[in-house]
């Protein structure tokens, strides 16, 4: 296991996942919020975050943390496990709220508030997201390891057992 994502829904879990699986394995660990955002609130540009996300990728070992949809089939085609949250909706928001004013490690500025349309986001994720997520899970099915959890307590079990 030296090539894994971890996506899912903001306010799943996923970063606090990856960090204790990280921290297991000794892999190195990228957050694609870190890539694509600045500390301002800006967002690189596309093409910047594919250069970084390519260079990641060429690598022997890593844990990718994070969506951005559009480059999920990349992700998935050079991955050997994938971690996928699919958390009730209501866990997601609770998660996220529960981080603002928090200083974290996957994002470079602190969070001030709950965004309205971050919120929305995390409420639409199921319909906007899930199915390109779902759709890749089972054309990968095959030939990659992939976990899902529906529960932070099953993350939690995971990673008791050992990984």
């Amino acid at each position: 296991m030296n090539k894994i994502i971890v996506i899912g829904s903001p306010g799943a879990g996923k970063s606090t996942f990856a960090r204790a699986l990280a921290v297991k394995t000794g892999l190195p660990l990228f957050y694609l919020d870190m890539i694509f955002h600045r500390p301002d609130k800006t967002t690189v540009l596309p093409e910047a975050f594919d250069k970084k996300l390519g260079e990641i990728i060429k690598q022997p070992q890593w844990i990718i943390d994070g969506n951005y949809l559009r480059t999920l089939p990349l992700r998935f085609e050079h991955c050997e496990r994938v971690f996928f949250f699919d958390m009730p909706v209501d866990v997601c928001l609770e998660g996220a709220a529960a981080r603002v004013g928090t200083v974290r490690e996957d994002l470079p500025w602190v969070e001030t508030e709950f965004d309205a349309d971050f919120r929305q986001y995390i409420i639409d994720f199921p319909k906007d997201q899930l199915p390109v997520i779902y759709r890749l899970i089972d054309q990968y099915k095959d030939t990659r390891r992939i976990v899902i959890f529906r529960s932070r307590a099953e993350a939690n079990a995971y990673l008791e057992k050992g990984v």
